[in-house]
């Protein structure tokens, strides 16, 4: 289990790493919502303890930002304040569990392996079809066994045309499940991003264009 903890407070921060590396649980420090929001944007990180209090970005922007990104990493949120309308608030953000302080490095490594496990049951199947095999949990691509980074639009796209299993799906589904409300209909955004995935998945193309239909990875 791979843990980022968002924590301000040296010593604190220092006490749970060590704690949680002495229980098998690697766990990357970030003293701040900046450092924190970088972390995020280059490793998968399994659960994210966020102090709401952090400078920068705070704990509450870092946990929209997990949501937003919908990357399912479970959030526990841990803060001094143990009044219920924190917890409610917190938990409105999208925190999965919340930890008032103090509290025991036992208390959390339970909560944290619980929610690993509640992860695990959900986790999405590995898909893979023509050499290309996609790790929805893990938010990998590997094509040939050779590793592919995507950003996420990219990977969101990939994910809906590889559950399709050889079928065709149209510009205005991948619109719907790979773009927010907000997105325009008449965009050319699927069309660019199609385009960019296509080569970075490399030759002999895998995903084919259906004249006037839509899209679908070929196996």
């Amino acid at each position: 289990m791979r843990v980022l903890i968002v924590e301000d407070e040296p010593l604190m921060a220092e006490a749970i790493r060590d704690g949680l590396r002495g229980e098998a649980i690697a766990a990357d420090v970030a003293p701040d919502g900046v450092t924190a929001l970088g972390l995020l944007g280059t490793h998968q990180y399994d659960i994210a303890v966020l102090d709401r209090d952090v400078p920068g970005p705070s704990g509450d922007e870092i946990a929209r930002h997990i949501v937003d990104s919908c990357s399912g990493t479970p959030i526990l949120m841990l803060t001094a304040a143990d009044r219920l309308d924190d917890k409610a608030s917190g938990f409105a953000l999208g925190a999965d569990d919340y930890l008032t302080k103090p509290f025991q490095l036992r208390e959390l490594v339970l909560r944290l392996r619980a929610l690993d496990r509640r992860r695990a049951h959900h986790r999405p199947p590995v898909r893979e079809i023509g050499g290309l095999r996609v790790d929805p949990f893990r938010r990998e691509v590997h094509r040939d066994g050779r590793f592919i980074a995507l950003t996420r639009k990219q990977f969101a796209v990939l994910e809906v045309l590889v559950a399709a299993e050889g079928g065709v799906v149209s510009a205005e589904e991948l619109l719907e499940k790979a773009w927010d409300e907000n997105a325009d209909p008449f965009t050319n955004a699927v069309r660019i991003t199609v385009s960019a995935l296509r080569k970075r998945l490399g030759e002999p193309w895998l995903i084919v264009t259906v004249p006037g239909v839509g899209y679908r990875v070929s196996g």
